[in-house]
């Protein structure tokens, strides 16, 4: 009878598992302590935590995120589940601030009973119905309506209608979720405080700036009359699509990410392409994420751009 190499095995469960194995996974398999640490001595394994471990990792760098997520839950239990930002992250649903920690929750009896204090992990103890539970891409964790329902509740409003908004534009939610969403607070804490911001929603936003800028522009009095509003030349060609426009005003509204616009050639990118919106007759403004945390910032330069724009046209209609 032939004798299973452990190293297959192992090899075999890490590619199940975003390459990562446990101890107790290679205990069963046949490799022995010593083993795991001669190879985390040499770098060819990275230990993730106290009981999981990256196989084949690279030498530099960072381990890839979903192992770092997928060692958690291991090293957490098998009901263990991905949740609040983490599940958010695994869903491709934006607006939550970077958060390295992974959120995890273990049923109450679970969760009761251990004391699990592993670095980097944050565990929870929420009550999970059937339904409420989904697997995205291997990995457990809460639906998207429900974890849009545990995050709403939880974060400030310009995060909140980030997440809904990010939710509606990738259409990891339809418009119709929403509903679910809210029902699914009910009676939670902080569900009457968050329940007005479902009204501010808008499928358009491309990204949590955009929702930011759009919602303290609408705080200051100058609500945008359009999203994505397609910018045209005289010959009516599209020379660009704006992400907020105060249309009767001829002013254009940009929110640059950092990500968008840090390189030489996205720098000449933008710079044509604000000559190209000058030219059809708008004046532009440009904001980042830092314009968003004052709150009388951004309605203040829209509204000087607004009179700038009106001066400019007043000058051209005198001419005329």
């Amino acid at each position: 009878m032939s004798r299973v190499d452990p190293w297959d095995v192992i090899s075999r469960v890490a590619a199940r598992q975003d390459g990562v194995v446990t101890a107790e996974q290679c205990r069963q398999a046949g490799v022995s302590a010593s083993d795991v640490k001669r190879l985390c001595r040499s770098k060819e394994w990275i230990r993730l935590n106290r009981s999981a471990y990256l196989v084949r990792a690279k030498p530099d760098g960072d381990p890839p995120r979903r192992s770092v997520i997928r060692a958690a839950l291991l090293s957490a239990g098998p009901n263990a589940v991905a949740t609040l930002a983490t599940a958010a992250e695994l869903h491709g649903i934006a607006g939550m601030r970077r958060d390295d920690d992974v959120h995890v929750s273990l049923p109450g009896s679970q969760a009761r009973n251990r004391r699990f204090t592993e670095p980097g992990v944050r565990l929870h103890q929420l009550v999970l119905r059937p339904g409420e539970t989904t697997t995205v891409d291997g990995i457990d964790a809460t639906t998207p309506v429900r974890t849009l329902a545990d995050l709403v509740r939880r974060v400030d409003r310009l995060t909140a209608v980030s997440l809904l908004d990010s939710s509606l534009n990738r259409r990891i939610l339809v418009a119709e979720d929403l509903d679910l969403v809210k029902e699914m607070m009910v009676g939670r804490r902080g569900a009457s405080r968050a329940r007005p911001w479902f009204a501010e929603t808008d499928a358009r936003a491309e990204s949590p700036l955009e929702t930011r800028v759009r919602l303290r522009a609408c705080d200051g009095g100058v609500p945008p009359d359009e999203l994505q509003y397609r910018v045209r030349n005289r010959n009516g060609d599209i020379v660009a699509i704006a992400d907020l426009a105060w249309v009767r005003a001829r002013v254009i509204g940009e929110a640059d990410g950092f990500e968008a616009h840090d390189n030489p050639v996205a720098v000449f990118r933008d710079r044509k392409r604000q000559n190209d919106i000058v030219k059809a007759g708008f004046n532009p403004v440009r904001f980042t994420w830092e314009d968003t945390l004052t709150p009388d910032y951004i309605p203040s330069v829209v509204r000087a751009a607004i009179a700038e724009s009106a001066r400019r046209h007043a000058d051209e209609s005198a001419v005329a």
